[in-house]
């Protein structure tokens, strides 16, 4: 019987994971890992400041998929079958252990994405995949006619054979994943940043950078985008995962507006406007001789208050004792409804993550295998498939990968 070949494009998380699944359910197939660049895992790299978000602490899938804008319900099959709980396992089966943050962030008990990366590594060689680097395809055509095999077209040399192909090329940056895809007749969602941070030019920010505050609320006038959490202001504008978070929700149609928007924070949380306007006002009473720039509200910061007063029109020698109902109300406004201008956006440090990609209707998520094109399976941000902050991209990488690598090792080989 001829070797099974089974290779796969793209040599990060969702690849590497689909390659040692599949020389481990498949031990005599020739499994080739292709990546155009001279390094692989280049998000494992970077992810989480360097430390690796390898996934998070969320172990019912029914509430681990309410972090996907897109692909929740595709994913809710592939998370039962393999899940953080499952990914946690693989690592420690091979020596990583993770550690939970308060957040439900996990990450290497080192703190050090390397130890991601050589346990990846390590697997893959001890798998037998045959990693082959620089090795970017340009071309993919199916089988057809009297020919069984797929033909894959390295960067330079002539068309190399498979028997199963894995797409997993990530996002527009990939190699050409999802362009291959549409030339073997699949719909493709166009891609669209997600989880990118605003750009804002405004006084009341100037001067601010690194000051974070744990609980605010943000919000799209106009539209039912709104998140909640921790909200960190940047030498560009504002970040963090209440932006973050919003961007996902908000991809397209954010996109849409070009990115010029309207943003609305309340820095006090769950407080609302009403609540904090009755709070100030028993400062009157309780610390009427204290200037109003001094007694910051709902535990904000000091410096991001004073801003917030200047901008409410109140001189900064004003005390409780002789502020007006107007000026109260001002105030609230200011903390519970402030207004922003959004002129543009950023990628979230060195991350980049896209919605976008292969249309999910088209793929059997039982196997991840295309439903037009048998043999041709897919893993990854080349689908569209995206989460929110916090890890779970990185888990839809281990999960389809998993599915998509034993599904393409355990399919009989053409005759």
């Amino acid at each position: 019987m001829a070797e099974k070949r089974i290779t796969v494009i793209g040599g990060g998380a969702a690849g590497f994971f689909a390659a040692i699944a599949a020389a481990e359910t498949a031990p005599g197939a020739r499994v080739e890992l292709w990546e155009a660049s001279p390094r692989v895992l280049a998000k494992v790299r970077i992810s989480g400041g360097g430390r690796c978000n390898v996934t998070h602490a969320c172990f019912e899938p029914r509430e681990l998929v309410k972090r996907y804008p897109r692909g929740a319900r595709e994913l809710l099959g592939p998370l039962h079958r393999w899940g953080p709980r499952d990914t946690i396992a693989w690592f420690a089966e091979r020596g990583v252990e993770l550690k939970t943050e308060a957040d439900g962030r996990m990450f290497p008990i080192t703190d050090d994405s390397a130890t991601i990366v050589d346990c990846l590594e390590r697997a893959a060689a001890a798998a037998g995949v045959r990693l082959r680097l620089r090795q970017g395809a340009r071309g993919l055509v199916a089988p057809g006619g009297e020919r069984s095999h797929f033909l894959v077209t390295p960067g330079e040399g002539a068309p190399e054979p498979a028997d199963r192909v894995i797409i997993a090329t990530g996002g527009p940056r990939g190699a050409g994943g999802a362009e291959w895809a549409a030339a073997l007749g699949h719909a493709v969602e166009p891609p669209v940043p997600s989880l990118f941070t605003f750009n804002i030019a405004d006084p009341r920010l100037a001067g601010l950078e690194g000051l974070s505050v744990p609980d605010a609320e943000t919000s799209v006038p106009g539209t039912k985008l709104r998140e909640r959490g921790p909200l960190l202001i940047t030498h560009w504008g504002l970040s963090g995962p209440a932006v973050l978070k919003l961007s996902a929700w908000g991809a397209r149609e954010l996109a849409e507006r070009d990115y010029r928007f309207e943003l609305r924070v309340n820095w006090a949380g769950g407080l609302s406007r009403e609540a904090l306007q009755a709070a100030m006002a028993e400062n009157r009473t309780g610390a009427p001789r204290r200037q109003i720039s001094s007694v910051a509200p709902a535990g904000l910061p000091g410096r991001l208050w004073e801003r917030l007063v200047v901008a409410a029109g109140v001189p900064g020698d004003q005390t409780w004792a002789g502020v007006s109902k107007e000026r109260l109300q001002a105030l609230a406004g200011q903390v519970a409804q402030g207004s922003f201008a959004v002129a543009g956006k950023s990628t979230n440090k060195e991350e980049f993550v896209t919605c976008g990609g292969v249309r999910l209707r088209e793929v059997d998520f039982k196997r991840m295998e295309s439903r037009l094109v048998p043999g041709l399976f897919f893993a990854g941000e080349v689908l569209d498939i995206d989460g929110v902050t916090g890890g779970f991209n990185f888990q839809a990488a281990w999960t389809t990968g998993r599915i998509a690598g034993e599904s393409a090792a355990a399919a009989d080989s053409p005759e």
